[in-house]
């Protein structure tokens, strides 16, 4: 399997470029919106890879200590993902989260099957999950609850904006 990096986007003519300034931008308003709205998460929940760092950022501007990960796979490049989105190990501990209240968060809602599986999940195990996305698509089949900005066009994320780093061969 190749290593995608979603930038690797030339073929495409009008993207949206988040760069880390606007990034820093987007969560803090996004985080203001989630608090807003009266909803107090007691557990973040980050959809890994793309929610790891909107994670983290909204983990830290809503004073949330709590947070874990969910590792689903869909995307393998540009455009091109897997029939249905997969859970991967290792898993989130489904026991702990029953009854709580979680806040789910993904870097954008393209399809939105990937947040509906996790959502599915999570509320299956008896857990109040809410969802905020940086980014929502109007194709998406989940609305999310919190969205920072809407777009349909292809967006470059500066965490995925470069090929990944190789390691270095050394020199004789």
């Amino acid at each position: 399997m190749t290593q995608a990096y979603h930038a690797d986007s030339s073929d495409l003519a009008v993207k949206e470029v988040l760069t880390w300034d606007l990034f820093g931008t987007a969560s803090r308003e996004l985080a203001q919106t989630v608090a807003d709205s009266g909803f107090e998460p007691e557990i973040l929940i980050a959809v890994a890879r793309g929610g790891l760092l909107p994670g983290g950022a909204l983990a830290y501007a809503l004073g949330l200590k709590l947070t874990d990960a969910i590792n689903v796979e869909f995307y393998t490049d540009v455009h091109e993902t897997l029939p249905d989105p997969v859970l991967l190990a290792p898993l989130l501990d489904t026991e702990s989260i029953r009854g709580r209240r979680l806040l789910v968060v993904d870097d954008v809602a393209d399809s939105g099957r990937t947040l509906a599986l996790v959502l599915d999940l999570l509320r299956e195990h008896g857990a109040e999950a809410r969802s905020a996305v940086i980014y929502a698509k109007s194709r998406s089949e989940v609305e999310p609850d919190y969205v920072w900005r809407r777009t349909d066009e292809w967006i470059v994320f500066p965490w995925s904006a470069e090929e990944p780093v190789n390691r270095a061969v050394p020199r004789d």
